[in-house]
């Protein structure tokens, strides 16, 4: 049986860490998102806070007089849905790039399974590391990566160290890792099982893995052996997929800031390779295509195309963003990231290009072409191969 490399990402702080990005005077304050506390008076809770709050006791799901109480001198923020979400969709969008296996649990936290796509990225904790990068230098935020064998140690993992923490567990280290830990570690594991349990000494997870499993079971019914399983390390859930795919996207943030025309259509040649790789290899094909700037002080813009027909090509989608690019006012200002989003999916069919530079979509020798690119790319990366326009723009 293959090792598995099952990933959890979480978010660190995230609704907080967001305006604290967006509004730089927030950082190193106590910010607090929730209801209006209402100088104490306050009916709702607390959504998420800073790390900088939590000094003070605060915690999510906490009363928000109580939060108030705590530190009035804090800076309490309604819940910007919208914006997270935006967030949230981009901070996907760059795991995507890692994996098609991804299981979101919620807008800051994710499952992954990168049991067959590590090899592209030389190895697992280059996979967590890459990922970890590209979401401090793209977004400005911290996350916080597990890696391990089984989804209930990769999330404890993923908490060992916060915020912005990276912790390996590796299979022969599981029972290790797993054994001196309290047992509400354990996912679904409640206070009325850690009442039931500590009433027979059983309080880490290493004494419920030696506890019989009969005598769990007699205790906690079919959920004692579950748990029982769980201490031991045994774990096999998979991560779940989404099921439909509503877009494919890829986003690349430059070094600096640039208004450099070749370098902006280079980027937009290798970004436009990426989705159209990524279409085919999901065996769709896109009508709309979406560009994606965001210029220095973090100022984001969407320009979108429909096209006549559907496309997988790679050559279809540079020429519709290239021409986005044409028509959008930079207003002075140079460019920090360029994004390309395609959505509007059909199913693999007879298609047309768009424009008349390219090959014929029409034509079986350019799908075996696109198909024998797409595999060497995925034997030995995406840097095996360049289009000639691609290595010109290199020079």
């Amino acid at each position: 049986m293959s090792a598995r490399y099952i990933v959890h990402i979480d978010m660190d702080a995230f609704f907080a860490a967001v305006e604290q990005r967006d509004r730089p005077e927030l950082k190193g304050k106590p910010v607090i998102i929730g209801s209006d506390p209402k100088s104490g008076q306050g009916r709702g809770v607390v959504a998420t806070c800073s790390y900088e709050a939590r000094r003070f006791g605060i915690h999510s799901a906490m009363p928000i007089s109580i939060a108030y109480s705590k530190c009035p001198q804090g800076v309490f923020l309604p819940v910007d849905m919208g914006k997270y979400l935006a967030v949230s969709e981009e901070i996907f969008a760059i795991l995507a790039d890692f994996t098609p296996d991804v299981e979101p649990i919620s807008v800051d936290e994710a499952f992954l399974d990168i049991s067959r796509t590590h090899h592209l990225f030389n190895g697992p904790m280059e996979v967590c590391s890459r990922i970890k990068m590209r979401i401090k230098n793209e977004l400005g935020l911290t996350a916080s990566v597990g890696l391990a064998p089984t989804k209930m140690a990769a999330k404890i993992a993923s908490e060992f160290r916060k915020p912005d923490g990276l912790v390996e567990v590796q299979p022969e280290g599981l029972q290790e890792f797993l054994r001196p830990l309290n047992i509400r570690k354990i996912s679904g594991l409640g206070e009325k099982t850690e009442i039931i349990l500590n009433r027979i000494g059983i309080k880490t997870i290493g004494q419920l893995a030696d506890t019989k499993p009969e005598k769990l079971t007699s205790l906690l019914g079919a959920n004692g052996y579950h748990l029982h399983q769980l201490a031991n390390g045994i774990d096999p859930r998979e991560v779940q997929t989404r099921g439909e795919i509503k877009s494919i996207s890829n986003e690349i943030t430059f070094e600096k800031d640039t208004s450099e025309r070749t370098v902006i259509d280079r980027t937009l040649m290798r970004l436009s390779e990426k989705v159209a790789g990524r279409l085919r290899q999901n065996r769709l094909k896109a009508r709309t295509i979406t560009l994606k700037i965001r210029l220095t002080g973090f100022e984001t813009y969407t320009r979108a195309l429909t096209l006549p027909e559907s496309t997988g090509f790679d050559n279809a989608v540079y020429q519709t963003v290239k021409k986005l690019v044409d028509e959008f006012d930079c207003k002075g200002k140079k460019i920090r990231l360029l994004g390309i989003k395609a959505s509007n999916f059909s199913t693999p069919a007879v298609q047309t290009e768009m424009f008349s530079t390219g090959p014929k979509p029409n034509d079986a020798r350019t799908e075996k072409l696109h198909q024998a690119i797409d595999k060497l790319k995925e034997k030995f990366g995406d840097d095996a191969i360049y289009r000639g326009t691609s290595i010109q723009n290199k020079k």
